[in-house]
């Protein structure tokens, strides 16, 4: 139902998950809109996409929906709205964030300035392992601060707009009833008369 007619090649895929064809702000849009629709109070839905945008702040990429869904289990909130929430995490956002984990970790810890690491040598090497983690500790010390500061700004911000949409939606409907039903009252009123 919601495939595509010609199936994209592995490459124009790759392509079109980091810079989508409609674009970012119409992709956001979508996204957004796609949350707002979500079945569920506005609170469940605001903390399952709080917790996909506490992931978004940590290290650990593969493992983001998968992390973002354990939170909002056990924090009760949408599975399906954590998934979006990971999204706040995206090619965009990921170098401002890393650096800021980066950098507040390295507070936290008590350690000065940044490591510079070359990056192709550290993968290429045969202690790769052992030169990433003094940059993947810092960041996953530092994304706690600054994941849940991220969390609960979307908490809120998802919060009400839920809210405000799921109120709008509730009085769209009662009016199409109500004039539904006066549009059935006027017609039965119309055939007693014509009796």
């Amino acid at each position: 139902m919601f495939r595509r007619r010609v199936e994209l090649h592995p490459l124009q895929k790759l392509r079109e998950s980091l810079w989508p064809r409609i674009g970012w702000i119409r992709a956001s849009r979508y996204v957004w809109r796609r949350v707002w629709r979500l079945t569920g109070s506005p609170h469940t839905i605001a903390v399952g996409v709080a917790a996909g945008a506490f992931t978004a702040f940590t290290p650990f990429l593969g493992f983001h929906i998968m992390m973002a869904l354990v939170i909002a289990w056990v924090f009760r909130g949408n599975l399906i709205a954590a998934a979006f929430g990971t999204l706040v995490g995206n090619p965009l956002s990921y170098p401002p964030i890393w650096i800021a984990t980066y950098d507040v970790g390295n507070r936290i810890l008590g350690m000065s300035g940044r490591h510079h690491v070359n990056f192709s040598e550290v993968l290429m090497s045969h202690k790769a392992f052992d030169m990433i983690l003094p940059v993947l500790v810092p960041m996953a010390v530092g994304s706690l601060p600054l994941g849940i500061a991220g969390a609960l700004v979307t908490y809120f911000i998802v919060k009400t707009a839920v809210a405000a949409y799921q109120l709008r939606r509730r009085e769209q409907l009662e009016a199409r009833v109500l004039a539904r039903t006066t549009a059935q009252e006027t017609m039965g009123d119309e055939d007693d008369e014509q009796e």
